[in-house]
C-alpha cells in the first residue's frame, strides 16, 4: 500500500457522530465531530432519530478528511464503533427507519423484562452471557414489532430490517445488512457459544430471523461504500462495539489484560481468551472475532463516575471545571474519613442495587469542599476496584490500561495505583475506542501486517505504580464498602 493512504474510523456515541482519520502510526490526522438531538418521548423514554446520526455521520466524515487534507481515495479503510445495544428497525427496500432509534439508555421495556427474566432469566444468562435488562436490544426490537401498526406483518413479510447502530451504518453505507459478533453478543438473541441467533431466545422475545443481519467477524471487507456518497468506493472493514473497540485499540489481546473507561460512568473490560468465563455480577460478551477465533471478555458497568465530578460543577457548584478537583484534593493528606457513594441512579456491577441512592458520610464541622472533590476522586476508584477484584476471582490481572476524559487527572489516575496495588498504564493515543476500530478495519486489508505490527505501535504515556502500603490500601478500602453498605437499599426505605 502507498504511504499516503489513512484509515478513517467511525466513532458514533450516544450524543455525537466523529469521524477520525489516522495515519499508519496511529496518529490522528484529522477530527470532524457533531452532535445530534436527544429525544425523551416520556420519562424514562430516550430516543434518537436515525437520520439526525446519519446526517451527523456523514458532516463529521467530510470535517475529518478536509482536515486532514486528504481525498476519499487516500482512504484505505472504512472501520465502525458504535453506541451499543440501540435498536433500529427500517424498510429493506428504501433504507428510511420506519420507527426512532431505541437507545440503549431507554427503560420503557424494563417491565417486560422482569416477567421474561422471571421465567427464562438462567436460560438468557446461559446462552447470551448477559443479564436479563432492558438496556440490551432484544426487547427493545420487541416493542416496535408489537406497537408500531403494522411492522410485526412487514417483519413476518421480510420487508424490514433490524439493526444496532452500527448495522445501520454499514447498510446506509454499503447496502450490506451486517454486524459482528461484538455486537451481536449485545443484543440477547445471540448465542454467545455456538455463534448464531439463538432460535429459543427469538421465540421468547417473538422475533422472526428474517430481519436479522448476518453476523460476520470484527475485521473483514463487508461491502463498499457506495460511489455517490463520498466520491470512492472504499471498503468497509472493521465493525465493533465501543466498549470492546477501546479494549483491542489498548492492544489488549492476551486473557488478563484489562481496560477501564473512564467517562460518564467507568466501562471495565478484561479479557478472558477464548474461554467463555461466568460471573453473577459481571456480564459475560464477546470482546471480537478475528482470524477465525472469539476472543471473550468480562464486562463491569459503573453508572456514575465522571457523572459525580459534573453533579460537583453543576448540582452544589463548588467547583468551575473538573480540572480542578486534581488541585482541592491534593490539600489534603487523606480523605480524613469522609466517603461518598454516588449511586444517583443505584449502583450497577458489582452490587446491582437499583435502589441504593448517592451517600456522603464521614462530615464533621472541618469538612470543605476539598474533601468533597478528593471523596470523589477516590469514588471513581473505589467503584473500579470493586468489578477488577470481581474480574480477578475468575481470571489473574496483572495491570489496568486506562482512557476517557478524567484519566488526564493525576490525583485520580495515582490513587487508583494505589487503591489496586497494581501499576495502571495511561498511553499516548487517548482516542482508543476509533483507534481499535481503526486497527480492526486496516488489519482486513493488510493496512497493518498483524497482531504483532499494532502491539509495537501501542505506547504508554505514563505509568503509575503504586506506592500506598498494602494496610493503609485495605483499611481506606474497607471504609469504601461500609459505606456503600449503608448507601444500598436507600430508596426503598424512604420510598423515593
Amino acid at each position: 500500500m502507498g504511504e499516503d493512504k489513512f484509515i478513517l474510523s467511525l466513532d458514533e456515541g450516544t450524543t455525537s457522530a466523529r469521524a477520525i482519520v489516522f495515519d499508519r502510526e496511529s496518529n490522528v490526522r484529522g477530527i470532524g465531530q457533531y452532535e445530534f438531538p436527544q429525544h425523551y418521548p416520556r420519562p424514562g423514554w430516550v430516543e434518537h432519530r436515525p437520520d439526525e446520526i446519519w446526517e451527523a455521520q456523514i458532516r463529521a466524515i467530510r470535517t475529518a478528511l478536509e482536515r486532514a487534507g486528504i481525498g476519499p481515495e487516500q482512504i484505505a479503510a472504512i472501520g465502525i464503533t458504535n453506541q451499543r445495544e440501540t435498536t433500529i428497525v427500517w424498510d429493506r427496500e428504501t433504507g428510511r427507519p420506519v420507527y426512532n432509534a431505541i437507545v440503549w439508555q431507554c427503560r420503557r421495556t424494563a417491565e417486560m423484562v422482569e416477567e421474561i427474566k422471571r421465567e427464562y432469566g438462567d436460560v438468557i444468562k446461559e446462552k447470551t452471557g448477559l443479564v436479563p435488562d432492558a438496556y440490551f436490544s432484544a426487547s427493545k426490537l420487541k416493542w416496535l414489532l408489537d406497537n408500531v401498526p403494522g411492522l410485526r406483518e412487514k417483519a413476518e413479510r421480510g420487508e424490514v430490517l433490524f439493526g444496532t447502530v452500527d448495522t445501520f451504518l454499514i447498510y446506509s453505507l454499503t447496502g450490506e445488512h451486517v454486524t459482528d459478533y461484538s455486537n451481536a453478543s449485545r443484543t440477547m438473541l445471540f448465542n454467545i457459544k455456538r455463534l448464531d441467533w439463538d432460535d429459543e431466545l427469538l421465540e421468547i422475545f417473538e422475533i422472526p430471523e428474517g430481519i436479522l443481519p448476518e453476523v460476520r467477524e470484527s475485521s473483514e471487507v463487508y461491502g463498499y461504500t457506495k460511489r455517490e456518497l463520498l466520491g470512492s468506493e472504499i471498503p468497509v472493514s472493521g465493525d465493533a462495539g465501543d466498549q470492546q473497540a477501546a479494549l483491542f485499540g489498548q492492544a489488549a489481546f492476551e486473557a488478563g489484560m484489562v481496560k477501564a473507561t473512564y467517562g460518564t460512568g467507568n466501562f471495565i473490560l478484561a479479557n478472558t481468551g477464548k474461554t467463555v468465563r461466568y460471573s453473577d455480577n459481571l456480564l459475560t460478551t464477546i470482546a471480537w472475532g478475528l482470524n477465525g477465533k472469539v476472543t471473550y471478555a468480562l464486562e463491569g458497568s459503573v453508572f456514575i463516575t465522571g457523572a459525580a465530578v459534573q453533579w460537583l460543577r453543576d448540582g452544589i457548584r463548588i467547583i468551575k471545571s473538573a480540572g480542578e478537583t486534581e488541585e482541592l484534593a491534593r490539600k489534603l493528606e487523606s480523605n480524613e474519613g469522609v466517603y461518598f457513594v454516588p449511586a444517583f441512579v443505584g449502583l450497577g456491577a458489582p452490587y446491582w442495587d437499583q435502589f441504593a441512592r448517592g451517600l456522603i458520610i464521614g462530615i464533621t464541622r472541618g469538612t470543605g469542599r476539598e474533601h468533597l472533590a478528593r471523596a470523589t476522586l477516590e469514588a471513581i476508584a473505589y467503584l473500579t476496584r470493586d468489578v477488577i477484584e470481581e474480574m480477578e476471582r475468575l481470571v489473574g490481572i496483572k495491570e489496568l490500561r486506562v482512557d476517557g476524559g478524567a484519566t488526564a487527572n493525576d490525583f485520580l489516575m495515582e490513587f487508583q495505583a494505589n487503591i489496586l496495588g497494581k501499576p495502571v498504564i495511561r498511553p499516548v493515543v487517548k482516542e482508543t475506542t476509533a483507534l481499535g476500530a481503526a486497527y480492526l478495519a486496516g488489519l482486513a486489508v493488510d493496512y497493518w501486517e498483524g497482531m504483532e505490527e499494532i502491539r509495537e505501535l501501542w505506547k504508554a504515556e505514563r505509568i503509575f505504580e503504586p506506592k500506598m502500603d498494602a494496610e493503609t490500601r485495605e483499611r481506606l478500602y474497607r471504609g469504601w464498602r461500609e459505606a456503600v453498605k449503608r448507601a444500598l437499599g436507600w430508596a426503598k426505605v424512604t420510598g423515593t
